[in-house]
């Protein structure tokens, strides 16, 4: 069994005081959420993320490379993890990123991406302690409005977070090319 590791011994992705306690509090003892940290690599995370999409392994370097670029743009990427304390893992994660937008008077989106939980705890409400603290890392940074996409079967779950469709998404996909440059 892997030693859980304190945040104060991580390099966080933001401030810890942005999640709110008591949403924190609502987890069973061994759970913890906290921010992304640049050691998750090595705790699950892109493993959790497979359950969205294909997530091949960009190895340990690029994926620390790209904790940096969003560690360098403050204020704008909240990506927080639940943690398995028994096994310093992660068993859930999402991000909300804010937009600052020239319309309604400058104001702020927040958009919830990439909330996955680990099959082996699905079912145990984290994914909605992930909404939940999305949300209000969303709202205390001043956003007008927090937005996600879904598929038609998670509806029911993201209105009973208290979401309500609005619209449609549309996507296009640029096709893999072998000279397409990788970011």
């Amino acid at each position: 069994m892997a030693r859980f590791t304190p945040d104060d011994e991580l390099e966080l992705l933001f401030d810890l005081k942005v999640i709110p306690h008591d949403i924190k509090q609502l987890l069973p003892e061994h759970l913890h959420m906290r921010p992304l940290a640049s050691t998750d690599y090595t705790r699950n995370h892109l493993s959790v993320l497979s359950v969205l999409t294909q997530t091949p392994d960009p190895g340990p370097a690029a994926y620390l490379s790209r904790f940096q670029v969003l560690l360098s743009i403050p204020n704008t990427y909240y990506t927080i993890v639940i943690i398995d304390k028994r096994m310093d893992i992660i068993v859930a994660v999402g991000c909300v990123f804010m937009e600052h937008k020239f319309i309604r008077d400058l104001g702020i989106v927040g958009h919830i991406e990439d909330i996955a939980v680990d099959k082996k705890v699905q079912g145990a409400k984290l994914g909605l302690r992930i909404i939940q603290a999305l949300t209000a890392i969303s709202e205390s940074r001043g956003a007008y409005k927090t937005i996600l996409d879904c598929s038609t079967e998670n509806i029911p779950f993201y209105v009973k977070c208290g979401y309500e469709v609005k619209g449609n998404e549309m996507a296009k996909y640029v096709a893999a090319t072998p000279d397409a440059p990788k970011l």
